[in-house]
């Protein structure tokens, strides 16, 4: 079953006495802590009518405990703790809204690369097929970010095997995001910088893209603590 209310008051412990965790794919560990490529923060996006966070409140102190359990624990509490009342101290709920923030920023980056490619920004070929790739890249992860979501719809339901199995899912699908995220940046990385334009467009992009990874790492490791 979905970790117990006991276990989710350590949520960082949870997941290592579960059952079925030795049965998550064993690349999970290397994709959380593998060092992210050094690639300006994304803009943040707007928050639904945001509610006043309490640090004293319940609802944002089980937020506050789960992300702690996360690469980017600050990022997370920030982006997660205005939803606190609607995740309802519900773990699978705290994945799900981690997943569509995420998607959110994949979507909104993936906009800007596209305004970029029209604009024509890149300077060079080898620019026009770092952004042309980072466009196709962003999309796939996008696509694999929303499945993510699907895996997560109605998990409460659910218990044992099924519950590893769909979880399972989850974690290939934004483990493959992730490597998708790191398709785009890398992309960057091999274009040479000619000038101070094309600098500037490597360094944005690469800013740009390392702050929805860290997003997809936070939601990445949110879903591993529900098993």
């Amino acid at each position: 079953m979905i970790a117990s209310k006991a276990s989710s008051l350590n949520p960082c412990k949870a997941f290592h006495r579960h059952k079925y965790a030795n049965m998550l794919p064993n690349t999970l560990f290397l994709v959380l802590f593998l060092p992210l490529a050094a690639c300006a923060p994304f803009p943040a996006a707007p928050v639904p009518s945001p509610k006043a966070v309490d640090p004293g409140d319940n609802a944002t102190e089980f937020v506050r405990a789960h992300c702690g359990c996360t690469r980017y624990p600050d990022l997370c509490f920030a982006s997660l703790s205005a939803y606190a009342d609607a995740v309802r101290r519900n773990p699978v709920l705290l994945a799900r809204v981690a997943s569509n923030v995420t998607l959110a920023r994949l979507r909104a980056l993936r906009a800007h690369v596209s305004a970029l490619r029209r604009a024509g920004a890149a300077a060079t070929g080898r620019e026009a097929a770092a952004l042309r790739d980072c466009a196709d890249a962003l999309g796939d992860a996008a696509d694999q970010v929303g499945r993510t979501t699907a895996e997560l719809r109605g998990l409460e339901a659910l218990a044992g095997m099924e519950v590893a199995w769909r979880v399972s899912n989850a974690l290939t699908w934004m483990s493959a995001a992730l490597t998708n995220e790191d398709t785009c940046s890398d992309g960057f990385g091999e274009v040479p910088s000619a000038g101070a334009a094309d600098a500037d467009l490597k360094s944005d992009m690469c800013r740009r893209v390392r702050r929805v990874k860290q997003y997809t790492s936070n939601a990445l490791a949110l879903v591993s603590g529900l098993v």
